[in-house]
């Protein structure tokens, strides 16, 4: 089940002393600012009358980074895939690679936890694999060997954050949502790779990362097109992977993107297994642009055709900054959305 009616996807927009000091590489400056930064966005949830509270992911330069950084046997390449905008405008990126066998030299995101946030996120373990899937590592002979000992990483990890009192873990899936799209699809199948073997090999990876967590401890996915200054890596309904993936991934629930016409049609929902909750990307992080009330209404609605309303909660589509650099929003825009879920919640849920 959902474990907030109010939802938000973790990252926030890093204020700008915050940036500067990332790119001055200020050391001991540097997580004072971090320290200081978290504190005022704890409070700016808290004012908004959000329970679901966050640290904004402000220790890392983006939602993968530090992982990366922090995990043996990963480094960092050029993506085969590139951000694209709705004018055709297309941006590079870059992605992990495997270069050596993988293992935990220390804790990734325990530092986050401790401000008064109540969720903690980590990429997927298909991060590690699927932004370069042509030239994924070369340390392994099976990507299944990979994702056993990443998943190990995982595993390690959420047992410090229970130890810690964390209650509840995001995952931030990609790679499932662009192998919605029909145009990705056909680009891993050029490649010689089928495209429904990976969606199989990123949930068994996922159910290997969170296998053991105990018993009180939340697990969100969220499913997302990509998010970087506003920008998207792919489109297409959840219709090609919701049965397998809905059905197969041991989590609690889905945190799905549902802002524009891109991401498809509710009706995947149905195969959400009646234990499992929803989050309703509803609100857009990438826009100005102020969504109803009323439609947010309209569209909870549309979506109790599919999944009991009771399962159901609402949230931004994605993070505010998924990267140091941001969505193209103000802090005011991203305090009135934030305020936006807890209002909606609260008129649909009471």
């Amino acid at each position: 089940m959902p474990f907030f009616r109010a939802d938000h996807i973790g990252s926030l927009l890093r204020p700008k002393k915050l940036r500067e000091a990332f790119r001055a590489k200020s050391g001991i400056a540097l997580k004072e600012i971090q320290d200081e930064a978290i504190r005022d966005v704890v409070r700016l949830q808290r004012d908004c009358g959000l329970q679901v509270i966050s640290d904004g992911e402000f220790r890392r330069i983006s939602y993968w980074e530090k992982f990366v950084r922090l995990t043996k046997g990963l480094e960092v390449r050029d993506a085969v895939f590139t951000f694209h905008d709705a004018e055709g405008q297309e941006s590079k990126f870059t992605a992990p690679y495997v270069s050596g066998k993988v293992s935990r030299a220390e804790p990734i995101t325990l530092d986050e936890f401790g401000f008064g946030n109540t969720k903690i996120t980590m990429p997927a373990p298909s991060t590690m694999h699927f932004y370069r899937f042509t030239d994924w590592g070369s340390a392994y002979d099976k990507a299944e060997a990979f994702f056993k000992d990443l998943g190990k990483v995982y595993q390690a990890e959420i047992a410090d954050l229970a130890e810690a009192g964390c209650q509840y873990v995001q995952i931030d899936e990609v790679a499932v949502a662009i192998l919605c799209d029909p145009a990705a699809r056909e680009k891993v199948k050029a490649h010689g790779e089928d495209p429904d073997r990976l969606v199989d090999l990123y949930i068994d990876a996922i159910n290997e990362a969170v296998k053991g967590r105990p018993a009180e401890m939340t697990v969100g996915v969220h499913v997302c097109r990509g998010n970087y200054k506003g920008m998207y890596l792919s489109e297409g309904g959840y219709d090609s992977v919701a049965e397998k993936f809905f059905g197969r991934a041991n989590v609690d629930h889905f945190l799905l993107e549902f802002d524009t016409p891109r991401a498809g049609g509710f009706a995947p929902l149905r195969f959400v297994p009646k234990m499992k909750g929803v989050v309703l990307g509803l609100v857009s992080s990438k826009t100005p642009r102020l969504e109803s009330l009323n439609e947010l209404k309209h569209r909870v609605d549309e979506a109790s055709r599919y999944v009991d309303a009771g399962r159901l909660a609402i949230s931004p589509q994605c993070g505010f900054a998924s990267t140091i650099g941001g969505n193209p929003v103000t802090e005011a825009d991203e305090r009135a959305k934030l305020k936006l879920c807890v209002d909606a919640a609260q008129a649909i849920w009471g």
